[in-house]
């Protein structure tokens, strides 16, 4: 695409740091549509990505329209190098675009003996509780914490039901979603992975106002706002779609689509090493917590994608044949050995 050799360096890990950790819906599967919103021209190869208004603890990022997927770690290290001086970094984001899995942005922190935070909005896909207009993205948000002895603690997840790549995915394997994920343009519960493209919505998490659908539209709504409102970039209804075949709102309220990303220095509350080992405590007591049944264990936040990383570098990652098709004809079209 004409990216520089960094950032494409730095895109491919982002990808595949997702496809290591189990989230294949945000791995190189998404390098399709990458490549489609670059040929549409909303994607620029080379940016000038910039901070254009700081404070001694704060920032806001313009993306000029490049890859969330440098973008984002560009204002995560913003963030760290803020930090590093004040105790704790925060960055909001405009113009960018999608940024791959919030986890990899987080973790950043981490590596700092930080405590990070990422979250982004994104396509309107999801109605809020009692409607049936599509008002506010998956809007994923992720918390990350330092351990000892044990990977970090990562709570990475999306303020809808369910994540669109994991539509992506059942329509991939021709087969239907739980109910509670989404529903139809009238508002009625659906399992059809499709309903999308006929005017459905996703649920917020919870699903519905029973269950609570009031508070992951609540979760949505906080996101949207740190992300957006607060940095300049679209928000609500207004951002741009990520597929290529969709065109933006003609009447923007800002520029792209927004992020915000911060990092806590752990040794500002407490030193590390107490910390540390509290947070291992922290984990061993909830992983013995006795189950209720005995097949099935107490799942740590992140457990299933640092177990998913560690079998993944030994055995590698499985790809789905609609996958490895489209990257074969992505690299017949940019010269590059298929797979």
């Amino acid at each position: 695409m004409g990216c520089h050799d960094a950032h494409a360096r730095l895109a491919a890990d982002v990808l595949l740091k997702s496809d290591l950790r189990g989230i294949d819906s945000h791995g190189v599967a998404r390098l399709t549509g990458y490549v489609r919103l670059w040929e549409k021209k909303r994607i620029n190869a080379t940016p000038n990505i910039k901070v254009v208004h700081e404070t001694a603890t704060t920032a806001t990022v313009d993306g000029d329209a490049g890859l969330g997927l440098v973008v984002a770690p560009f204002a995560m290290q913003v963030a760290i190098e803020k930090a590093e001086k004040y105790g704790s970094g925060w960055v909001s984001v405009r113009n960018s675009n999608h940024f791959g899995i919030a986890g990899y942005h987080a973790m950043m922190a981490v590596e700092k003996d930080m405590i990070g935070f990422a979250m982004t909005n994104a396509s309107p896909l999801v109605s809020p509780t009692y409607s049936s207009e599509r008002l506010l993205g998956t809007n994923p948000m992720c918390y990350a914490f330092p351990a000892g002895k044990y990977p970090p603690v990562i709570v990475d997840m999306a303020t809808s039901a369910a994540a669109n790549g994991k539509l992506e995915i059942a329509q991939r394997a021709g087969k239907e979603v739980p109910h509670g994920w989404i529903q139809d343009k009238e508002g009625n519960p659906v399992t059809d992975p499709h309903a999308l493209k006929s005017g459905g919505a996703l649920l917020p998490l919870g699903s519905d106002p029973e269950h609570g659908s009031h508070k992951g539209f609540g979760l949505s709504a906080t996101v949207d706002i740190l992300s957006a409102v607060l940095s300049g970039a679209n928000y609500g209804p207004w951002v741009p779609p990520f597929v290529a075949f969709l065109e933006p709102p003609s009447d923007p309220v800002g520029s792209g689509i927004g992020h915000f990303l911060g990092a806590m220095r752990v040794d500002g509350f407490r030193p590390v090493d107490e910390f540390k080992a509290h947070m291992d405590n922290w984990i061993e007591r909830f992983k013995s917590s006795k189950p209720i049944d005995s097949s099935q264990k107490v799942i740590i936040p992140g457990e299933p994608e640092a177990e998913a990383e560690i079998d993944r570098k030994a055995n590698g990652i499985p790809l789905v044949d609609a996958v490895v098709k489209d990257l074969n004809e992505l690299a017949e079209r940019f010269g590059v050995d298929p797979l």
